[in-house]
């Protein structure tokens, strides 16, 4: 457990952009990723807006044999993780022969299955992609990049809804701290714009019905908040132990710190609203830091724009932080990309360890008239520079699952 895990690689395909200069550039500009839904028609539905990732292009990125097959979530997992791979200069055959590959998704290819589904009813039996079960499967983000980049160690899939991509990470530090990697590739993927999915979101009054306002749709922590605008994305980072990366010539500037994960045990879409499991999580992430609550300067919220979720974080936080939670920088990355479901924790991760490296903490966007349960620092409207030593990240999902990370600048920043 004292062996310390850096991040060397990062990798990202977001509603503000694929890469990370373009998403870090659009995410310090305040500039939202959300916008009509362009993947389907979508006129029937309560909820027509989505953040896609609009300049993924796939077909530039990645082999016409992979595309065939392989469903979007892989898609988006596979040009994140290519580019984190190029960022950490993770080229050795043999080292890459040894490192494992956690993804999560909460759902994995549903907008495939859905489509490949209608063909079924509509042509029989027969006449539907015969690709379509190993495609759509949620561990197949992580057995593609396994396949195309030749990272043969443990392989595996964490599917816990919102908290994935977070539950993901902290299995790949905890493989990397047991010595049974030294190398991970981790995060998390999605894709469910769908019309089934975003119906059924729609009936369970999760989601904004700001239309008209797309760009304004996602309001974390705002008065008027109405919901979260789900979105598509991946997020993609490269662990490696402290020593591994300095043995290849690596410096790393960032280091996961901690991770925590707990149940709410309470119901399967509401938070518990005293907040206990949330709570467990950020306490067990501190402890594995071996950081107390003082020392935390930012908080990546998990920020969805919903009325139940916002004012229960702030809760939180002022239960773990005390007086101190007045003190914190907050923001949602989500005001801008919206609600990633898996994948949102994977690309909050990505923006923590650049908030650390580059001083800077992106805005929460839309923050006009704060809801009054939610009194804190959300980083309104406007980037603030910073000099940033730990980042906590909230992640928490349907059925109760919560993962929080602790990302810490190295000693000597």
């Amino acid at each position: 457990m004292d062996r310390r895990v850096v991040v060397s690689g990062l990798g990202i395909a977001a509603p503000v952009g694929t890469g990370v200069e373009r998403a870090w550039t659009a995410l310090l500009e305040g500039r939202s990723g959300i916008g009509p839904i362009t993947l389907f028609e979508a006129s029937g539905l309560r909820s027509r807006i989505a953040g896609e990732v609009n300049d993924l292009r796939p077909a530039e990125r990645l082999p016409a044999k992979t595309l065939k097959r392989s469903a979007r979530f892989t898609q988006l997992a596979l040009v994140a993780a290519l580019e984190a791979l190029v960022h950490a200069r993770l080229d050795d055959e043999a080292t890459r022969n040894d490192t494992a590959v956690v993804v999560g998704s909460g759902i994995g290819g549903f907008d495939m299955l859905e489509r490949e589904h209608q063909v079924f009813l509509e042509r029989g039996p027969g006449r539907f992609a015969p690709l379509t079960v190993p495609m759509i499967i949620p561990n197949m983000a992580a057995g593609a990049i396994a396949m195309e980049t030749g990272c043969r160690g443990p392989s595996l899939c964490l599917s816990t809804a919102c908290a994935s991509g977070g539950n993901a990470i902290g299995t790949a530090l905890d493989l990397i701290r047991s010595g049974r990697a030294e190398v991970a590739v981790a995060g998390g993927a999605e894709c469910t714009i769908s019309p089934f999915a975003v119906d059924g979101y729609c009936q369970l009054r999760a989601l904004s019905t700001r239309n008209d306002a797309p760009q304004a749709a996602s309001r974390p922590f705002s008065l008027d908040r109405d919901g979260f605008v789900i979105a598509e994305g991946a997020g993609i980072l490269v662990l490696e132990s402290l020593e591994h990366a300095r043995a290849r010539g690596m410096e790393p500037r960032v280091e996961v710190a901690g991770y925590g994960a707990s149940a709410d045990g309470y119901h399967p879409t509401a938070p518990d609203p005293e907040g206990r499991g949330a709570a467990r999580a950020i306490r067990a992430a501190l402890a594995d830091a071996r950081i107390a609550p003082e020392q935390v300067e930012v908080v990546n919220a998990h920020g969805t724009s919903t009325p139940l979720n916002d004012a229960t974080e702030t809760a939180v936080l002022k239960q773990v932080f005390g007086r101190h939670a007045y003190r914190l920088a907050i923001h949602s990355t989500k005001s801008m990309t919206g609600h990633a479901l898996g994948a949102s924790p994977a690309i909050e991760a990505v923006v923590a360890v650049l908030t650390i490296e580059r001083g800077v903490i992106h805005p929460t966007i839309n923050l006009e008239q704060p809801d009054p349960a939610c009194d804190l620092d959300y980083v309104p409207r406007e980037a603030r520079e910073a000099r940033v030593r730990t980042v906590v990240s909230n992640s928490f999902g349907f059925g109760g699952h919560n993962a929080v990370l602790v990302f810490r600048a190295l000693d000597g920043r």
